[in-house]
């Protein structure tokens, strides 16, 4: 019996592959930082923290810091909605892969919060938190394995749970499994630490620079076509 990763090269889309899925981590980090340090302090895809912020001024009262960070948490449920709408509807879709529209749509959604002023910031939270959630639905493996390029938790646990078996059993697919996972939290990290001093620095504009990450990860995804 040949035991071995779950797909081989020949096996993953290029939308599963490390190098698509670096530029949609880096875009992720980028836009959790862009929307905290320019947009009132509210997380794009860190729904948890956005679900504490937001039950301490439910318990102090405090009504409109209520509504600005649960518009984020309901557009990014409708998000992942939309994105598995678009998934349905577009599954066997051939000028275009239905996860190539989407990641389409992100780029534009992003682009527009880019022109957004600060009286806006609410209705830009809105927006990205809801090109976060499609963005997180769509992209779900890499080189097989389950993962999200929004978000650091679930990565971290699974990377640590395959690196334990790797130092039980020695069994390097194990390893290599755990490497995707601490990779993708590295280029993660990366993008917000970019996302985040680019906003301070220049300010709500910078959404353009995620816009721009998530391009390459879209016109990668055309080698896949490419090759068939």
């Amino acid at each position: 019996m040949k035991l071995g990763n779950p797909k081989t090269n020949a096996d993953v889309q290029m939308s599963e592959a490390f190098v698509t899925s670096v530029f949609l981590a880096l875009s992720g980090g980028f836009q959790d930082a862009y929307t905290y340090f320019t947009r009132e302090e509210v997380f794009s895809n860190a729904q948890t923290g956005n679900i504490v912020l937001m039950s301490t001024h439910l318990m102090m009262g405090e009504w409109l810091d209520v509504l600005r960070y649960l518009l984020p948490l309901l557009a990014f449920a409708s998000g992942v909605f939309f994105a598995e709408k678009i998934h349905v509807i577009f599954k066997y879709a051939k000028k275009l892969h239905w996860r190539q529209g989407v990641l389409l749509m992100e780029i534009v959604i992003l682009f527009f919060v880019g022109f957004m002023p600060k009286h806006l910031d609410l209705l830009a939270t809105v927006l990205v938190s809801f090109a976060c959630a499609m963005q997180v639905q769509t992209f779900r493996k890499v080189s097989g394995y389950s993962y999200a390029s929004t978000m650091c938790i679930g990565n971290l646990r699974s990377g640590t749970e395959a690196f334990t078996g790797y130092l039980q059993t020695h069994d390097t697919e194990k390893l290599k499994k755990a490497l995707y996972y601490f990779g993708i939290i590295l280029f993660f990290g990366l993008g917000a630490g970019i996302g985040g001093n680019l906003s301070i620095r220049f300010g709500y504009h910078m959404i353009w620079v995620s816009s721009g990450l998530l391009l390459i990860s879209f016109l990668l995804m055309f080698v896949e076509k490419m090759d068939r």
